[in-house]
Order: structure tokens, then sequence, then C-alpha cells
């Protein structure tokens, strides 16, 4: 079912067209290599993941700054596996995480090929809550970001999604109004709620498989935007 009088497509980048997860695994293996930290990966991305979930949820509600997400997500991690990690080396380690981050690429599968279907019929933007420093470079060295006319991301704004104010400003930023656009992003309380309570359409890439509680429309592949835009 097509979706009628869209102009503008405003994307999330983690977990939604950047490989999130992939990358980030592959930037811990290279740290933890760089500052001889002898850890099972597999171990500590288990327990590093929801941990690092709930503090960009915190970091989301304006709970807790930039600085105490970086350092607590892994100063947590490592006394639930009963790792001891100097607190100078936590903060190394948070620094060369940033640092190498996006050094690594990955798209999720259909990235280029849903961006080449979308770029002639529409404006394609970003909305991110990651950090300024890190997203522009995804987007560069991921040679994804000559798609895209406007980047908002939460610094900027001093806000994070699910915050209007971000949404409103993406808006304003791409001249466009709530009727003519629709969100694509796979966090349900950010991206979907979000847009949806200023009126924007909504997708979800519901790549994690979670049972949403209403009736969005959710895609499990990048490609499924085709029966939609």
């Amino acid at each position: 079912m097509k979706i009628d009088n869209i102009s503008h497509v405003f994307f999330d980048l983690d977990h939604t067209l950047w490989d999130f997860d992939k990358n980030s695994a592959l930037t811990f293996e290279k740290i933890f290599r760089l500052n001889a930290i002898e850890i099972n990966l597999e171990e500590f991305l288990d327990v590093y993941v929801p941990i690092n979930l709930n503090y960009w949820k915190l970091y989301r509600e304006e709970k807790i700054d930039k600085a105490a997400l970086r350092y607590g997500r892994l100063n947590d991690t490592f006394k639930i596996l009963g790792v001891t990690v100097k607190t100078s080396m936590i903060y190394k380690l948070s620094e060369d995480y940033i640092k190498y981050l996006s050094s690594f690429n990955h798209l999720f599968e259909g990235t280029i090929e849903i961006l080449e279907y979308l770029k002639p019929k529409y404006s394609l933007h970003i909305i991110t809550n990651g950090f300024k420093e890190v997203q522009q470079g995804k987007l560069n060295n991921a040679n994804i970001d000559h798609y895209f006319k406007t980047v908002t991301n939460s610094e900027m704004v001093g806000v994070k999604k699910p915050n209007p104010k971000i949404f409103n400003h993406a808006l304003k930023m791409a001249r466009a109004t709530p009727e003519q656009s629709i969100m694509i992003g796979d966090n349900y309380e950010a991206d979907i709620i979000g847009a949806l309570n200023l009126g924007i359409g909504a997708i979800c890439f519901n790549y994690h498989n979670v049972n949403l509680s209403d009736n969005s429309i959710e895609i499990n592949h990048l490609n499924e935007i085709k029966q939609f835009l």
C-alpha cells in the first residue's frame, strides 16, 4: 500500500542504515587488542549490549550526560564480568571506542539499494541521537552522506528523540511539513512514537523483532520500504 503525498523521508542512522552492532563489535575487538585487554569478546558483548541500551535510554531521557554514558556502560560491564580495569584505562577505552567506531562501516543489507531507489523521488534526511563528532564520520566513511540533504543530530538541538524539538528542528531544516514527511527508524519509542506524536508518518525497521503495541507499519528488511514509498 503506497503512502501518498510524501516528499521528505527522514532516516535514523544507527541500527537502521548503519549496522551498529556489527561495527561496534569490530571496534571493541580492535581497542581491546590495542590496549592489551584480555577478555572474551563474546562474553563482553553479551553483558555490554543490554547495559549500553539502558544507558542510551537514560541519555535520551536527559537523566545522564554524554560523559556518564561513555564511562558508565564500560565500568558496569567490567564489574559484572569481574574484570579489574583501572579507571584511567576505562577512560582511554571510551575515547578509543569513539575514535575508531566510524572506521568500520558495515551497512544493513539493502541500504544502498533503497537509498538509490528513494533519492530520485524524495528529499532524504537523517535524524540521529548519536554524537555529532561520530555520526558525520559514519556517513562520510560509509559513503552515504551524499544521499541526504540535511542531517540533524541531538547535540545541535540540545534534546534527543522522541523530544518534539528535534523533529521540529529537522522539519525546519528540511523545509518540510509533518504531512509531507515520514520517519524510518528502529527504535519504537524514539523514532516511531516521537514522529507520530508530531503527525509525521512512521515506518519501524523492526529487525529486533519486538512486538509492537499498536498497528504501526513495520518492516524487517529495508527493501520492504518499496511497498510504501
